[in-house]
Order: structure tokens, then C-alpha cells, then sequence
């Protein structure tokens, strides 16, 4: 930090400073969405899920971080070893490296970009490269079936996700994520994207590998998927870029549909409230429904899967730009 405040001043030091809080908040949010996940399938499921390690189980999660940090780390003999040990990292790190462009508040942003919406398509797009090298170094079939799984249903479900975030770009007018939280929406335009919302909601399901979408770690057939062959930490940042995914999409699709860190339905008088509380609520929110599908839903069969992205999702949300650009240029609200 002293080098930093040496070479680049007030300003780079403040930079580090806030991509040091931000990761820690992501790591920590990550750590405990594990024990809320488990408190809430648990309460799904008439049980009591963690509650000995701590009060109320709330030191569960440091628990199960000592233990797998304690655990070797055991690489396969036929193995690629730098491939192998490279794609957790890589999957870790482009959860973290979104959040780069996500305003939590108004002005609370470390790179307010005027593409944020297409580099945060970008990296999570990236993400399948980590699933496909973890699969392919672990020299196992189970871990390769699973690989190409997880690649095949993100790249059906990226599709639909694009022609989501096209429609609301056309309703906002700006690559910018502060500018498509601060732009105005009347009640017609909400409705006029709800249907695109419950797509979004579908599609980062299968984009997260989350049930009922998480064929690529069907125990039943591939014994746990592409991170068959993995343990101790190694396995431990394929769990935590899970989570922190999860975390991410709900943050995207706060700020792409629920407004961000405004009040919910424009009420003024709720706007005494922090506008970053109104923004963890909401993405709280989203990941209730993470939560909640995989406690609800069975898990799909693989040809289900790709019949829902590419026969039903993709010709849906083609009809629905067309439908969103003519509605906005009859009533002349394009902006």
C-alpha cells in the first residue's frame, strides 16, 4: 500500500482500498450464503440444518474453510498438473473480477465503464473455459462429460441471456450500469420486460449450474461432474466461484430489473433508507430464489434442458426484442 501511495498517490492507494473491501465483502457474502442455503433447505425440509458450531451454527462456514484448507491437496497422476490446479483459480477469479463495474449505490463503483453490461457479459461468459480445463486435466471421463455438459448449457442459455439484456438496453439507451438503474421506467415499460425477467431468472440458473440445472454434477450418472477429481482448496474455489456467481447474477439481475439501489416501486418515502441496504435486500432476494428452485424443483434430464434454451427461450426472447422495439417506437418512447 506505502508503494502504491508512492507511485500513484492518493488516488491508486483508495483504488486498492476499495478492490480489498469488495473482495473481502464477496468472500465473506459467499461464506455465509453457504449457511443460509443450508438454514433455508433445512426449514424447506422440516430440519434444522447448522446449528452446533457457534450460536445458531453461525461459525459453520469457518469450520468448513479450516477443514478443507487443512485437507492435501491430491493430484491425479495422469493429470495435466498446471492445467488442473489453473481452472479453479480461473473460475474463482472471474467472479471476483466482475464485480469490477457493479454499482452497489450511487457513485459506489470501482470502474464506472460506459460498456459495463458487455464486459460483464464478457466475464461471464469466460467462466465455461474454467469448467472445460477442469475437466479435460482431470484425464477422467466422468470429469469430461461433465465439462462438455456445463459448456454446452451455458453457451444455449448465454444466447437467450443476450437477447434479455438487448431489450432492456432498448428501454434504457445506455451500455452504462448506473445509467440503466437511473433511467426512468413508467409501469407500462416494467410490464413490457416482466416477461423477459422471468427468463433472465431461468436462464442464470443454467448459467450457475444451480438445480435444476445442475447437470453437469450429476451425482446419479457422472459421480459429481467435472470436479469429480478434486479436493482440499482446490475444490474449495470451484465451491466458493460457485457461490460467488450466484451472488453476482443476482447482483446483475437487481441492477437490470429490480432497480438497483432505488426504493422498491419508486416510493419516495422509502428513500430514507440507504440505497446499498435496498441493494443487498434485493439481491438477497434473488438468491432466495436460487435457494428455493433447488429446494423445490427436480433436476431436468439433459434433453429437457436443451429443448428449453434452444426451442423455447431463444425464439421467445427473438419475438420479444421485436415486440419491445415496436411497442417503444409506436409510442415514441425510444430513447
Amino acid at each position: 500500500m506505502l508503494a502504491l501511495w508512492t507511485t500513484y498517490g492518493l488516488p491508486g492507494a483508495i483504488m486498492v482500498g476499495q478492490i480489498l473491501l469488495m473482495i473481502v465483502a464477496v468472500v465473506l457474502a459467499v461464506a455465509y450464503l453457504t449457511y443460509a442455503e443450508r438454514k433455508v433447505l433445512g426449514a424447506i425440509q422440516r430440519r434444522q440444518g447448522p446449528m452446533t458450531v457457534g450460536p445458531f451454527g453461525l461459525l459453520q462456514p469457518i469450520a468448513d474453510g479450516v477443514k478443507l484448507l487443512s485437507k492435501e491437496t491430491i493430484i491425479p497422476s495422469q493429470a495435466n498438473g498446471p492445467v488442473f490446479l489453473l481452472a479453479p483459480m480461473l473460475l474463482f477469479t472471474l467472479a471476483l473480477v466482475a464485480w469490477a463495474v457493479i454499482p452497489v449505490n450511487l457513485k459506489w463503483v470501482i470502474a464506472d465503464i460506459n460498456v459495463g453490461i458487455l464486459y460483464l457479459f464478457a466475464i461471464s461468459s469466460m467462466g465455461v473455459y474454467g469448467v472445460i480445463m477442469a475437466g479435460w486435466a482431470s484425464n477422467s471421463k466422468y470429469a469430461f462429460l461433465g465439462a462438455m455438459r456445463s459448456a454446452s448449457q451455458m453457451v444455449s442459455y448465454e444466447v437467450s441471456m443476450g437477447l434479455v439484456i438487448v431489450t432492456v438496453l432498448l428501454c434504457v439507451g445506455s451500455l452504462n450500469l448506473t445509467d440503466i438503474v437511473m433511467a426512468p421506467r413508467p409501469v407500462w415499460m416494467q410490464a413490457l420486460l416482466f416477461p423477459m425477467f422471468i427468463v433472465f431468472l431461468v436462464s442464470i440458473l443454467a448459467e450457475t449450474n444451480r438445480a435444476p440445472f445442475d447437470l453437469p454434477e450429476g451425482e446419479s450418472e457422472l459421480s459429481g461432474g467435472f470436479m469429480v477429481e478434486y479436493s482440499s482448496m482446490a475444490f474449495a474455489l470451484f465451491f466458493l466461484g460457485e457461490y460467488a456467481n450466484m451472488i453476482l447474477m443476482s447482483a446483475i439481475t437487481t441492477v437490470l430489473f429490480l432497480g438497483g439501489w432505488l426504493p422498491p416501486f419508486g416510493i419516495t418515502e422509502l428513500a430514507v433508507v440507504p440505497g446499498v441496504i435496498w441493494f443487498i435486500v434485493k439481491v438477497c432476494a434473488v438468491l432466495f430464489f436460487f435457494i428455493w428452485a433447488r429446494g423445490t424443483f427436480p433436476r431436468y434430464r439433459y434433453d429437457q434442458l436443451m429443448r428449453l434454451g434452444w426451442k423455447i427461450f431463444l425464439p421467445f426472447s427473438l419475438i420479444w426484442v421485436v415486440v419491445v422495439a415496436g411497442t417503444l417506437l409506436a409510442f415514441d418512447a425510444l430513447p
